[in-house]
């Protein structure tokens, strides 16, 4: 296992002690509220600091017993009994901490824009991406963040041929980062009478949406272009020019909106835009950072397939980390987290293992 970086313990106390102190200052509310936010990662950090430097000084109390010739018979016995629990919740803070104190990705806590688009597979490939959509639509609900969906283009039997959304909340990101790829699905489509498994495919990504500080685009790089819109018929049909196209010119990146407001499409086109240039920005940073190994989760490479979802026999199964669950009904209803939750301790487990090898 890794060392835990003592110094770096003492400087995010130290850190901690400072914005305490400044907050109590009262100072004004924009300076409030980005210590306050500063403060909340850093609590549970410093909290399990403390715990941990709490059990290594009773460690040492009863070490310093135990070496003492004149302790008396019953204090050593009851030393010698409580010295073993002390070091197991010493080595679980430990790994505690390990985690902790890995590394942050800068975007984990923002929130994110989640692309879902039908591959192979026809109109099956649709309802498939519908299907994803309702799931992680039902998983972003019970973490209390709101989904609103920017854009969509429906398949003619039902489901999405791509949907475009954000999903707004804390920490959005850290959760979902490790759905981009391409999710597969086996199963009878209804439509199928002879009961032949058919299989189609669609593609996830998900980006941490940015903010104007983490890019900017200049106005001389992009080229807005207003179209009319195609209504879905009745009497909702856009009968101006409000759809809007942006392209970005240094990368050709091509974003359109197209609800009924062209105020609203542009601001929205917008925020697609700003994020997926930012994604770009990360996945170089991070290739750079990783040119001599490649993580097993996280790769960031969409084009890889991911994930099974496998209806006969309500299985779902996670090609990365090899885990396996039957419970595909539970999971498509939005029931994730155990497979979250995994990947999450995968990718973890990966970064310890690397600071381990660079202490070598």
């Amino acid at each position: 296992m890794a060392k835990l970086p003592v110094e770096k313990m003492r400087e995010l106390e130290r850190r901690f002690g400072e914005i305490e102190a400044r907050m109590s200052a009262g100072p004004a509310a924009d300076v409030y509220v980005k210590l306050a936010s500063e403060y909340s990662e850093l609590e549970p950090v410093v909290k399990k600091v403390r715990e941990y430097e709490k059990a290594v000084s009773e460690a040492a109390d009863l070490e310093a017993l135990l070496a003492d010739k004149t302790t008396d018979k019953d204090m050593r016995d009851l030393a010698e009994m409580e010295l073993p629990e002390v070091e197991a919740r010493i080595g679980e803070l430990e790994k505690d901490m390990q985690v902790l104190l890995l590394p942050k990705d800068a975007a984990d806590e923002k929130s994110a824009i989640l692309e879902i688009r039908a591959g192979t597979g026809g109109s099956e490939a649709a309802l498939f991406a519908g299907d994803l959509f309702r799931m992680y639509e039902r998983f972003a609900s019970t973490k209390g963040w709101k989904v609103e969906v920017l854009s969509a283009s429906e398949g003619e039997a039902g489901g999405y041929k791509e949907i475009i959304a954000t999903i707004s909340g804390r920490g959005v990101f850290s959760k979902l980062k490790f759905e981009s790829g391409v999710h597969r699905v086996q199963r009878v489509p209804e439509t199928e009478a002879s009961g032949r498994i058919h299989t189609s495919a669609a593609t996830v990504a998900v980006l941490p949406e940015a903010e104007d500080i983490d890019v900017e685009i200049r106005p001389e790089d992009i080229r807005i272009d207003t179209m009319r819109a195609s209504g879905a018929g009745g009497q909702h049909v856009n009968t101006t020019d409000s759809a809007v196209r942006i392209t970005h010119l240094p990368t050709g990146l091509i974003v359109t909106s197209s609800e009924k407001s062209q105020h609203q499409n542009r601001a929205k086109a917008m925020q697609v835009l700003r994020s997926r240039l930012y994604d770009i920005e990360r996945q170089k940073v991070e290739s750079e950072r990783s040119a001599d190994r490649k993580s097993q989760v996280g790769s960031g490479d969409r084009s890889e397939r991911i994930r099974t979802y496998n209806f006969p026999q309500g299985r779902v199964t996670d090609h990365r980390i090899n885990l396996t669950l039957y419970k595909l009904d539970r999971m498509i209803e939005g029931e994730i987290d155990e497979l979250v939750d995994a990947l999450i301790a995968d990718y973890q487990a990966g970064q310890l293992a690397q600071l381990g090898e660079q202490q070598l």
